[in-house]
């Protein structure tokens, strides 16, 4: 690279987020180069005439659009200059997990994440707030100009401000919306290919949030709006309102995606059954017992078609053995009742299995059947295949219960609303939050997705922290090994709440509370099962892999130089050394003066390092203290001493295989023009 190449660059780049327009700009220009002045600006009227040459003057057009979409759109590519620093105090047994807990507002943190974790989540939950009355709503202001944003906010150094949004604001839907849309806009960017994203919403905004999110993942990726059954009506309106919605979108529904849901919450049939078997209740009553069952719990056609039991009490059900596609036939043949040895009815389109598979279930051998069971209503059963007591009805497969260890996920949910007694019973009987989502519903949802190993699941509204209990009880009832981020803002909880009594001066302490009590609950269980696991150092971690977080918090840079304030009567290579010449001056005791951790977080976050990395001295440097950096997926070796001696230099001049980061102050010209030169794009001064 140039040393007019050089000149030009612009340090604050460095210390800010992803740059996503940018990014897009570039992609753009690498497709379509002739949309591009000779200056490099983009020309819009090039732009349409390849989008649509026809509609170039029209004028009206379907769109969702409102107050301020614009603006938000363009605050949500736009790079935060804000980083984020490891909270040791609060972090639970961080060496044993990936999970992370962050203290902040999360458009912010969001874009903070962007590139570190771009494409690399597989599900989103969240469960932001509902805009009623009173609601409080995000605002986008994290700024770091001559009025610090921290020192305007209602509590400072935490980089967040809130406020209501009442009916009396004639932008009361725009401003929810903005808010909403600027963040779904970079989380989708933190899916990958196959993920999905739940959202938990009511029916003052799910209208609105539908648009939205066709607009942000387009409407060919909605999936469905499942319904919550709470249980429990809510009377304000003169009507006993029981659910709320739950948006389920997909990043590509071109991608084959599958949602299921176990047999969680059918113990009362089990129990039944059961009970029955050890009364020896004859089958015939004991059928009709369960279907009574099925009735007064409302299970849907998914469970109520096991309704048979066998001479054993075990549950099954029959699986009809139609062709199942409608423009298609399947294979035609003659199927022989086992008491009246006349064909049965033959399906319209055909069966649905060849023959030799029918004749493998129903037990068929030299053309009879080798077991024929009369039950007590007048049917057979031949193997695996049910007929009814004449021709006259077509045969059904047999499918045991047991056998059948999922649903599809059903777009109508009722489970109970008790999120509230969850909260309590892990706050000693304390009510330290107002209507958080209950756990079962939760694990439902987390659950019905497809899953390989290592997912990682965000909740950037996590409230009391719901989603890393389900996500920790998830793991630990089928072994698996999910990860979580939540991010929660700080926002202040009322004086006179009994959070506030107990300590929690802010939302996001419950939320790390809540989930360290969980982590704890979970290890002191294992202990008292099973003590000997503990016995030994390396069997305690094995068992306690993966029960904990990290904590960290949203903070302004550690780098005065985005304070800067450029001169508008000033050209923009001017403004850059002038920028120089501020970073010279501002940051010479930046070492010094700032925690060495916060600055490597920081560096290497803005470079697209995940927070979970690790740090390792390499001992075959003398002069300079060189540390290797890896997050799993990529890795660096980064200096953050004052001065880079020649020797060092030296070295990497010759060893350009690993890339470098140094501090911008340590280099005079010569040496960072050597190391750009012999490294390239592996180089970079912060």
């Amino acid at each position: 690279m140039s040393n007019d190449k050089q000149n030009t660059e612009n340090p604050m780049e460095n210390v800010q987020s992803h740059d996503w327009n940018k990014e897009r700009l570039e992609q753009l220009k690498q497709l379509m180069p002739d949309l591009f002045t000779n200056d490099g600006k983009l020309n819009i009227s090039e732009l349409k005439k390849v989008i649509d040459p026809k509609s170039v003057n029209e004028t009206e057009r379907y769109e969702f659009r409102w107050f301020g979409k614009s603006n938000a759109k363009r605050e949500a590519f736009t790079p935060t200059d804000a980083t984020l620093v490891y909270d040791e105090d609060r972090s639970v047994n961080p060496t044993e997990s990936e999970n992370l807990i962050i203290e902040g507002e999360n458009l912010a943190v969001l874009k903070l994440l962007s590139n570190s974790y771009r494409e690399q989540v597989k599900c989103i939950y969240i469960d932001p707030p509902y805009n009623k009355d009173k609601d409080f709503i995000y605002r986008d202001t994290w700024k770091q100009d001559k009025k610090a944003y921290w020192e305007d906010s209602e509590v400072t150094e935490n980089g967040y401000k809130i406020d209501t949004n009442t009916e009396t604001d004639g932008r009361f839907h725009s401003n929810w919306l903005n808010m909403m849309y600027s963040r779904l806009l970079i989380a989708r960017q933190l899916l990958k290919e196959e993920g999905v994203i739940f959202i938990s919403i009511d029916d003052n905004e799910v209208h609105h949030l539908r648009k939205l999110c066709d607009d942000v993942f387009g409407e060919e990726n909605f999936i469905e709006c499942i319904t919550w059954n709470k249980r429990i009506p809510k009377n304000d309106k003169g009507i006993g309102n029981i659910h709320e919605y739950i948006l389920l979108y997909v990043k590509n529904s071109e991608l084959k995606h599958e949602f299921t849901m176990r047999k969680n919450g059918l113990e009362e049939i089990e129990e039944l059954i059961n009970k029955l078997k050890s009364q020896k209740t004859p089958i015939s009553k004991a059928e009709c017992e369960l279907k009574l069952l099925y009735k007064k719990k409302g299970f849907d056609r998914g469970i109520t078609l096991y309704n048979s039991l066998n001479d054993e009490y075990k549950l099954w059900g029959k699986i009809n053995m139609s062709w199942p596609n409608a423009n298609t036939f399947g294979p035609t043949y003659d199927v022989i009742h086992p008491k009246t040895n006349k064909i049965v009815k033959v399906p319209d389109r055909g069966w649905r299995w060849k023959e030799d598979t029918f004749n493998e279930a129903a037990g068929i051998v030299n053309g009879k059947y080798s077991t024929i069971t009369e039950r007590h209503d007048g049917s057979f059963v031949c193997g695996k295949i049910w007929f009814s007591k004449d021709e006259n009805t077509q045969p059904s497969s047999i499918t045991f219960f047991e056998d059948v260890e999922s649903f599809l996920l059903r777009s109508i949910l009722s489970t109970k609303s008790d999120g509230g007694i969850e909260v309590e019973n892990i706050f000693d009987g304390k009510s330290f939050f107002s209507y958080p989502k209950s756990t079962s519903l939760i694990k439902t949802l987390l659950d019905s997705i497809e899953l390989n190993d290592n997912e990682l699941f965000v909740d950037f509204f996590a409230g009391s922290g719901t989603t890393g209990q389900a996500v920790t009880e998830l793991n630990q009832e089928d072994g698996g090994n999910r990860k979580y981020i939540l991010v929660q803002l700080p926002e202040q909880t009322d004086e006179k709440n009994e959070a506030y009594k107990a300590g929690y001066k802010k939302i996001s302490d419950i939320t790390i509370e809540r989930n360290k009590r969980v982590i704890e609950k979970i290890i002191k269980e294992k202990k008292e099962a099973t003590p000997d696991l503990f016995s030994k150092k390396e069997s305690e971690q094995e068992h306690t892999k993966g029960l904990g977080f990290k904590v960290f918090k949203l903070q302004k840079s550690n780098f005065p130089r985005v304070e800067f304030a450029p001169d508008p009567e000033k050209t923009e290579e001017e403004n850059i050394e002038l920028l120089k010449k501020y970073i010279k001056e501002k940051e010479a005791q930046l070492v010094s003066l700032f925690n060495k951790d916060e600055l490597i977080t920081e560096i290497l976050i803005k470079n697209g390092f995940k927070l979970n990395y690790t740090l390792t001295r390499q001992e075959e440097f003398k002069k300079n203290e060189i540390l290797l950096v890896t997050d799993g997926d990529k890795e660096t070796l980064i200096c953050l001493d004052v001065m880079i001696a020649d020797e060092t230099v030296e070295h990497f001049k010759t060893h350009i295989d690993q890339k470098l980061i140094v501090l911008e102050r340590a280099l005079d010209t010569t040496k960072k023009w050597n190391l750009k030169h012999a490294m390239s794009d592996k180089f970079d001064a912060f």
